[in-house]
């Protein structure tokens, strides 16, 4: 309801897209947005062909959140409240990120907080991942093999964010460190089409961009069997 209201008191709402799409932030406040209010899509490069690590990527990632930022500012300076969409929680693996710190500094921010992909995927999944001492591990399936392989052996329960094509390679990972039979892959998870299937069942290695895999801790948890059949169905 907060976020509801931030946007009725809003001159502006700023959210980031694809190219010649409106995004999923913008999708789901459609219908709740007053006939007046001033759009500021914020469209993302095309950058598929550039690996992440390399320079070029980083040189053009960063001039387009300069630019973004710059764009809000515009609004700022004129006197206009501006409200920034964001899916799940803006501080957490969001865009939001990139403006809060090219602009927190300069004008008064309000960070309302939102619910994070993990925690609504956990929840739909019915999933307990975490209790007493365990280490919760949250790990981009973008880093390299052998990386994710060592930190998913070493770590009591894990996420892993940013599936996508990284599927085949997080499969890989799990087995070697022993944690493919309990892991479960969610996607689309706090929205209408949602889907969840125990990772080791999954016949392919297709995932769209808002999929990531559970890896559970607490190893002595009680009618472990029955959870499993609760998150199968």
């Amino acid at each position: 309801m907060k976020a509801v209201r931030a946007l009725g008191e809003a001159d502006v709402v700023a959210y980031f897209a694809k190219a010649g799409r409106s995004g999923n932030g913008r999708a789901v406040v459609d219908g709740l947005l007053k006939p007046d209010l001033v759009e500021l899509p914020l469209y993302y490069p095309v950058t598929t062909e550039i690996d992440k690590d390399d320079g070029a990527y980083k040189t053009q990632i960063s001039e387009f959140y300069n630019a973004s930022a710059e764009a809000v500012t515009a609004h700022l300076l004129a006197g206009r409240t501006v409200a920034v969409l964001s899916e799940g929680d803006p501080l957490f693996y969001g865009s939001y990120m990139h403006l809060h710190v090219r602009l927190a500094g300069r004008f008064p921010v309000e960070v309302i907080p939102g619910i994070t992909a993990m925690s609504g995927c956990w929840s739909l999944a019915g999933l307990p991942l975490v209790q007493g001492d365990d280490v919760l591990s949250v790990l981009p399936g973008t880093m390299g093999e052998g990386e994710l392989q060592r930190r998913l052996a070493d770590t009591e329960a894990a996420v892993i964010m940013k599936v996508g094509r990284n599927l085949p390679k997080i499969r890989r990972a799990l087995a070697a460190a022993g944690r493919l039979e309990a892991a479960v892959y969610v996607e689309r998870g706090t929205m209408k089409n949602a889907a969840m299937i125990p990772l080791n069942e999954k016949p392919d290695d297709a995932a769209p961009y808002f999929s990531l895999v559970l890896v559970p801790g607490w190893k002595d948890r009680p009618c472990s069997n029955e959870i499993v059949q609760e998150v199968r169905a």
